[in-house]
């Protein structure tokens, strides 16, 4: 770790004693709510007709599940290191413990920025659900860009959820955590219906051929590989137990944090693989990866209902708010957690005097949020990958973090202790870092698009760059001991 001088004893208590301090106000079950409702999200709404498409359902089911235990090795690496040093931010201490101020950064704000992309999806994403239940809300078009319009009435409400969303976690994590419990309880009894509903009238008949045609050169290894690489998308959400980690109630012990992350993720694979097969039985599964949203084709098609097309998209709707909601608040615990460490701006690591909340973390978070809808529906694709890519950076951080950790400090109380630690985390760190060659390798089927993904993630590396250089003399003024106290808690 990078110091300029040594605190003295005094300094170094001064520090540590005006260390801001996020309240311990969630349950076990807001942290479920948290990390599950995440992962579900809206995405399988809009994007399971492009799964289909490059994979076929045999595929896209073989991505996820691939995917899945690729994410459970990464989810069994967090297990360890989140009750081994619970605070908030929690790669942020893990890198930081292992390998220094500099690599704490790089993750933190790979993951913040991959948090931030999956906000900016739901804020897109909230108009596209909306206009298939209210069509007339595509009202006063402004521009054109990147081949679709710009309706003000989808900023408008983008504008006013992202604010919604904004101001619940300003409230706080109970507030935060209240809501995404509901929402999270009332998603799953609707999707059930459905669910049950599909598997019931549905054919097997229709998921033939498992596999989409064959592509020149990899066949079916080709749509395999193009799910799989956004499989960090669709399942990065388990990693918000982590990020509040801090706040936890006394009656959440430290290993019950490590059993929630590895619930959560068999949870979310579950969930995937039901929805696919479900949706891909009601009809030839060719013909329903052509529908603007496949899922809620299907069922109306199949039932000649359009009250279940209805009903998927409420339960679109409430996944599309549990993942905002749960990503809003890891994204800005990420920040806080940056700025509390003076790795940037230190004010980003104040909390509210009175809601006790990374206050302005969040409204870093929601600024930025409120971008994406600018850039028009096609931007959702974009988001997806390049926020697939700087989650999966992180991911690889993570699991080199609990390496060097188990290396260099093994006297560090852990009470949830992985087995096989290191062969965990090397198929771990390996998953991370194919999916990054898949997107990254210009051949390869799976590649960032250009121009509009390297946009994103030369704006990732744009705004990383300013606050890591605006923040240049606070670090200057910090030594290693006070950064200790205010990263780590003095907890290891």
């Amino acid at each position: 770790m990078s110091s300029n001088r040594r605190f003295s004893d005094s300094e170094h208590t001064a520090v540590s004693s005006h260390r801001p301090a996020l309240r311990k106000v969630l349950s076990r079950f807001g942290f479920f709510a948290l990390a599950f409702g995440s992962m579900i999200g809206v995405g399988w709404v809009t994007s399971i007709g492009s799964w289909l498409e490059q994979a076929g359902p045999g595929g896209a089911v073989l991505a996820f599940v691939i995917g899945g235990a690729v994410m459970l090795c990464i989810g069994l690496c967090y297990a360890e290191l989140t009750p081994m040093i619970p605070v908030a931010g929690g790669e942020v201490a893990y890198a930081y413990k292992a390998f220094g101020t500099f690599k704490a950064f790089l993750v933190g704000w790979a993951l913040a920025f991959g948090y931030v992309s999956i906000s900016g999806f739901e804020a897109i994403s909230i108009g596209r659900v909306l206009s298939f239940l209210v069509p007339s809300i595509d009202r006063w078009p402004i521009y054109e860009f990147a081949g679709s319009t710009v309706y003000a009435s989808h900023l408008i409400l983008a504008l006013v959820c992202t604010g919604a969303i904004t101001w619940i976690n300003w409230l706080g994590a109970r507030s935060a955590a209240r809501l995404q419990v509901w929402l999270t309880v009332l998603f799953v009894a609707i999707t059930l219906v459905f669910v049950v509903a599909g598997f019931a009238e549905g054919r097997a008949e229709n998921l033939k051929p498992v596999f989409a045609a064959a592509d020149a050169g990899l066949g079916a290894l080709a749509g395999l590989l193009a799910v799989m690489v956004t499989i960090p998308f669709w399942f990065v959400g388990f990693d918000t137990i982590p990020q509040a980690a801090e706040e936890a109630s006394v009656a959440v012990k430290p290993r019950m944090l490590a059993l929630l992350i590895v619930g959560s993720i068999a949870a979310a694979v579950l969930f995937y693989v039901l929805l696919i097969l479900s949706i891909s039985m009601l009809g030839p599964w060719q013909e329903l990866s052509q529908a603007d949203l496949p899922a809620a084709h299907a069922f109306e098609a199949a039932f000649a209902s359009p009250w279940l097309r209805d009903l998927v998209l409420i339960a679109a709707l409430l996944g599309l708010f549990t993942s905002w909601n749960g990503f809003f608040l890891a994204g800005s615990r990420v920040i806080f957690a940056l700025g509390r460490g003076r790795i940037i701006a230190k004010v980003f690591g104040e909390t509210h005097p009175r809601h006790g909340t990374p206050h302005r973390a969040i409204l870093l978070v929601g600024g930025l949020t409120l971008l994406a809808p600018l850039l028009g529906r096609d931007a959702l694709l974009a988001l997806v990958n390049a926020g697939s890519f700087s989650i999966a950076l992180a991911f690889f951080g993570v699991s080199l973090s609990l390496l060097r950790l188990r290396k260099d400090y093994p006297q560090i109380e852990r009470p949830f202790r992985l087995h096989a630690a290191p062969l965990v985390a090397g198929i771990a760190a390996a998953g991370s870092l194919l999916m990054l060659a898949a997107m990254l390798i210009p051949a390869s089927p799976a590649a960032l698009s250009w121009p509009h993904e390297h946009i994103v993630l030369m704006v990732m590396v744009g705004v990383g760059g300013m606050l890591w250089l605006a923040a240049a003399s606070g670090r200057k003024g910090i030594g290693e001991e006070a950064r200790d106290a205010l990263v780590l808690d003095q907890a290891s």
